[in-house]
């Protein structure tokens, strides 16, 4: 049974993506728990990232619950032939030499958006990293939104929506806290966490 998504959310329209998402996550065996926030906009932190099947099982979820879901990307991928597909798909092009820089053009997004949920992972990368990254955690402060933790167990085939999280201006306790979520989730590659 998947978790009901409250109207206030973006969601797509993909009827047949959407049956074929269903149907893989049936097969592989994975379930969604959990459910997301009565909210218009948030952050949906996404981990453990130590593989490219976070990516895969990230985007069935998705799919499979026709969720709309903002990420960001390098402004030099978005090109022809693939710029239109990118931003079909929810992608937003990053200016890394903005004078906002990433943190205020996420911001200004969520300012200027009625509905939006934004993608990502909170590592940064698939590699064994010593400390996340801080900036979604500035991002939800600045923007106002909350952040959605999503975890990824490998080992019990879970996808679990956690409680929304509101950020204060204690970023260093806000990243202890939300690190905590995912204190006891398995991994694909546990030895990267």
């Amino acid at each position: 049974m998947l978790p009901i998504i409250p109207t206030c959310i973006p969601q797509t329209q993909y009827r047949f993506l959407r049956f074929l998402a269903e149907k893989s996550l049936a097969l592989t065996g994975w379930n969604i728990t959990g459910r997301f926030p009565q909210k218009s906009k948030f952050i949906l932190a996404v981990a453990p990232h130590t593989s490219n099947w976070d990516f895969i099982i990230s985007m069935l979820v998705m799919l499979a619950l026709n969720l709309k879901v903002t990420f960001m990307g390098k402004s030099s991928i978005f090109v022809w032939p693939v710029k239109g597909l990118l931003i079909k798909l929810g992608g937003v092009a990053i200016e890394r030499n903005h004078p906002n820089g990433i943190v205020g053009q996420m911001v200004s997004l969520f300012n200027d958006r009625h509905c939006m949920v934004l993608g990502l992972s909170p590592e940064g990368t698939r590699s064994k990293t010593k400390e996340w990254k801080t900036g979604f955690l500035i991002i939800a402060s600045k923007a106002n939104v909350p952040i959605v933790p999503i975890s990824l167990d490998f080992k019990k085939k879970e996808v679990k929506i956690n409680n929304e999280y509101y950020v204060g201006n204690d970023i260093d306790q806000a990243l202890i806290e939300v690190k905590g979520v995912f204190a006891d989730v398995c991994a694909k590659n546990p030895h990267l966490v």
